[in-house]
């Protein structure tokens, strides 16, 4: 594999992600000082996402900051440069600009794998040119740090992540190079059989016995009297306090917050999450999500814990995430009018009520502004809880970043070209708005729609098994969604969620589309256009994330868009022209009549719609998952376009986060950073100390 493919990037934009007007909106003091203990408490949680991607991701993370502190804190990249690029060293601009980038787009992923593809990324600048400018800095622990990662840091043979059999790397599973998928699928099922919740949990393989790491910030085994094996009769012992230290200052932070909660169910709220992160019980942060989904419209949103299960190559182990945001309460009018309507969309979706819930339960909806999101990547919509019985009997709360909808950087480093289309204009005006009205029904009408038919005790079942012999499978007592459909449930319920938003912009745009403030019949058919457009083109970037030789997909939500893509293709929506042997001038042309017949795509997406559903409905996982990697399949015709979508890619946005300091007169003052690799730098540092 071409080394190019992993080197980081270089001129990526970079955006300040700004929150400040609406932190200052706050309406008390004590929401303020609420929003901080919080926002401390999510960033205490950043080295149990570094410790669950690679080894040496939490040496690389002291190392970088260890070295912006012995230069004294630059505040500019020209400062990184004076003082590393001078008379008396070999090191030039480029050199110390390679490794800005590196770092900056480090502290991006929290890990040197992107989250967004799981791919391994290396430095620009060469190994002995890293080496020299440690020596420039003339500490000895940053030196003894380097000497730690070096060879890790530019090894790329375990280049994405996923099992380690598989030739992969996973730090959910450290040490245990030799731990092979139907060992690590052997003690999940052992600990489902016993009642416990695998998100907050790594596999250490000790030989002849497994060793479950539990999160938490006491040493006290709440399993100790548990004799647990896997069918062959290999023990499984606990041990908790997996990231003890941080998460210790996690539940002081909580405790912080407690102080200034608004209401009761914050204060449960609050308390769940404190026993959860102390004791590791899973079961607490259950409860603390019940509570969440009750705190409506809390001036101060915040979701904290292992919350995501894509990075985990068996799909059940989450990653840390801790969500701090403000209300915006212009945007949130608009997600109020789709809740209202909600269940008049539901009703035209491509399945029989059968499939759909008894009773739609209008969730929350809310347009947030992130003050702080702890993780490895900031998405820009979120509907969550993930647990499936929280969702069936208390809902769910959808969400959309608005400040990470509009980032843009301030002073673009180049003039944007948006590759594989001709619409420039007209796509650069639309495709805010498309994205806006994409993700609002993505996460409301798209997770929030269609129900688990569940057998939820022994031989009694959420729906009339009597009247529907087509009905051969269903949910078993305490089965789960992404348990039974595995390592491929994140991608496939991504994918369905992508399918309905666009399904209904095409189907029913004159009463989904006013809305979002789009009322004219020529701003529609634009919008539709370019939100097809927008599906279109990020599946086919979405081959950038398919690995050739692992015939292996590195991104749950490209995956689906690809699968989208080829079925608009193979229905005839879109062509790919070119002419040029090696695709250089590849265009996305689309039959806008198609669009606008209310036949072709809809009929196209509708049927892969319903049959996704009625699998994910049925629990049919067989013929579910055939099917689905089979839509999502990179035949030759399109594996061939690979190439050139890898040279033309562009980097991803990096964004930097604001920090809060809580003064010494009790006030909190909120800190926003320069926009570049030396204020991504400066925002960890700061938050660090």
């Amino acid at each position: 594999m071409s080394i190019d493919l992993f080197y980081a990037d270089s001129e990526a934009p970079i955006v300040s992600l700004s929150a400040k007007k609406h932190f200052n909106q706050l309406s008390s003091p004590n929401l303020q000082k609420y929003a901080h203990h919080l926002s401390r408490a999510s960033f205490h949680g950043s080295r149990a996402v570094l410790d669950s991607v690679s080894p040496e991701s939490p040496v690389i993370y002291d190392l970088i900051l260890r070295v912006h502190e012995k230069l004294d804190k630059p505040h500019s990249n020209q400062e990184y440069i004076d003082k590393l690029s001078t008379s008396s060293s070999s090191l030039d601009k480029q050199d110390v600009t390679y490794y800005l980038e590196y770092a900056a787009q480090f502290l991006d992923n929290l890990g040197n794998y992107k989250s967004f593809g799981d791919r391994k990324f290396i430095p620009r600048v060469s190994k002995d040119k890293f080496r020299q400018l440690i020596e420039k800095i003339d500490d000895e622990v940053a030196t003894e740090l380097y000497n730690k990662v070096e060879d890790q840091i530019y090894d790329t043979e375990r280049g994405l992540l996923g099992y380690p059999d598989h030739g992969l790397l996973s730090n959910y599973y450290p040490h245990s190079a030799n731990i092979t998928k139907d060992e690590i699928d052997a003690v999940n099922k052992a600990l489902s059989s016993a009642g416990i919740m695998p998100e907050n949990t790594r596999v250490v393989k000790n030989g002849s016995s497994y060793t479950v790491l539990v999160a938490s910030a006491d040493s006290t085994n709440l399993y100790s009297d548990l004799n647990l094996q896997t069918d062959n009769g290999t023990k499984i012992n606990f041990q908790f306090g997996d990231h003890a230290s941080d998460f210790s200052k996690i539940v002081q932070e909580l405790e912080n917050a407690l102080k200034y909660v608004s209401n009761d169910t914050q204060r449960k709220l609050i308390s769940y999450y404190i026993e959860s992160f102390k004791s590791g019980s899973m079961s607490a942060h259950k409860k603390s999500q019940i509570e969440w989904v009750k705190d409506l419209k809390p001036e101060v949103e915040s979701n904290i814990g292992f919350i995501e299960t894509y990075r985990d190559p068996a799909g059940v182990r989450g990653e840390w995430e801790g969500l701090v945001a403000m209300v915006n309460h212009e945007r949130t009018a608009k997600f109020s009018q789709l809740v209202a309507n909600a269940s008049k969309f539901i009703a035209q979706l491509p399945w029989e009520s059968f499939y759909e819930k008894d009773t739609f339960t209008p969730p929350d909806f809310t347009s947030l502004e992130v003050l702080t999101f702890a993780g490895s990547g900031v998405p820009a919509g979120i509907n969550i809880p993930n647990y499936d019985d929280v969702r069936l009997n208390y809902g769910f709360k959808n969400v959309s970043l608005g400040n990470v909808l509009s980032a843009n950087p301030k002073n673009p480093k180049k003039e944007e070209i948006i590759t594989f289309i001709d619409d420039q204009d007209l796509f650069k005006k639309w495709r805010d708005d498309s994205f806006e009205v994409q993700v609002g029904l993505h996460e409301l009408l798209g997770h929030g729609s269609g129900k688990l038919l569940q057998e939820t005790e022994p031989g009694k079942f959420n729906f009339d098994k009597s009247q529907r012999n087509d009905v051969t499978t269903w949910y078993k007592p305490n089965e789960t969604w992404a348990g039974v459909f595995g390592a491929n449930s994140g991608s496939y319920e991504e994918c369905r969620a992508e399918l309905v938003a666009l399904y209904l912009i095409l189907k029913d745009p004159t009463q989904v589309l006013p809305i979002f403030g789009i009322t004219s019949k020529s701003s529609q058919d634009d919008v539709m256009y370019i939100a097809s457009l927008l599906m279109i083109r990020a599946g086919l970037l979405g081959l950038e994330y398919w690995d050739p030789e692992a015939k292996k997909w590195g991104q749950p939500h490209m995956q689906g868009r690809f699968a989208i893509m080829k079925q608009l293709h193979k229905a005839g929506v879109f062509e790919f022209k070119h002419s040029q042997s090696d695709f250089s001038d590849l265009k996305i042309v689309v039959d806008k009549s198609k669009l606008y017949d209310g036949v072709t795509a809809v009929d196209a997406l509708g049927d892969f719609l319903g049959q996704l559903h009625v699998y994910k409905s049925t629990a049919n996982v067989t013929q579910g998952l055939k099917y689905y990697l089979e839509k999502s399949n990179v035949e030759d015709e399109y594996a061939k376009f690979r190439d050139v979508v890898i040279k033309e890619k562009k980097p991803r946005k990096i964004l930097i986060q604001a920090n809060t300091v809580l003064k010494e007169d009790g006030s909190v003052d909120l800190i926003e950073y320069e926009e570049s690799e030396t204020g991504m730098i400066e925002s960890y540092f700061d938050r660090n100390v």
